[in-house]
């Protein structure tokens, strides 16, 4: 069993124990999405994109939860004017790439002092859908899945929720080859709110 797998795992096991013996909430949120890709292929600044889905939180104790979510979530990218790939040349209208994510952060919650929370866990992804022409000569270029690493912030206020998180890609994503690493990151900051 990979760490991944052990990870979703252990988790799987807390949350169904936080469900049978706890309270928990659902909630709504959206937000911004800052991502770009590592890798010497791509521009290396942030682009805006966003987020919207859906949140719980089980609460396990006084200081401990856990907080699965169901994110629709969007990654941009540019290749970088340096690219030179004899191989896989590109053209000016191959330059862009737009993936859209569904994700599934599982994220162990820690209450600090008052409203504020840290928050940390793994996060699942796939690709749900593509507005790309980078590298169409080759077909897909990226892996049709993503795993990361999430770690961030979180007040809570009464029903509101304001979290800022930083999310590092642990996958290699690039489908067309084993000569360069791609790896996602993203910084997202969003407003939720308990439904219940």
């Amino acid at each position: 069993m990979n760490h991944s797998k052990k990870i979703l795992f252990a988790f799987a096991l807390l949350a169904s124990y936080c469900v049978a013996n706890a309270q928990f909430h659902l909630g709504v949120k959206v937000g911004t999405n800052l991502t770009k890709i590592d890798g010497k292929s791509f521009n290396q600044e942030f682009k805006f994109n966003y987020l919207a889905g859906a949140f719980a939180e089980i609460k396990a104790s006084e200081k401990f939860s856990v907080n699965p979510e169901l994110l629709f979530n969007q990654t941009t990218a540019t290749v970088s004017d340096n690219y030179n790939d004899p191989l896989h040349p590109l053209s000016s209208s191959q330059r862009k790439a737009k993936l859209n994510y569904l994700s599934i952060p599982i994220l162990l919650d820690y209450k600090l002092a008052g409203p504020l929370h840290l928050q940390a866990g793994p996060q699942f992804s796939v690709v749900k859908s593509k507005d790309s022409t980078l590298f169409q000569n080759v077909g897909n270029a990226f892996k049709h899945g993503d795993f990361a690493f999430v770690a961030g912030l979180q007040l809570k206020l009464m029903k509101f929720r304001v979290s800022a998180r930083y999310v590092a890609g642990m996958s290699n994503i690039n489908d067309i080859g084993n000569s360069e690493k791609w790896k996602s990151q993203a910084i997202q900051v969003a407003v939720g709110f308990a439904i219940f």
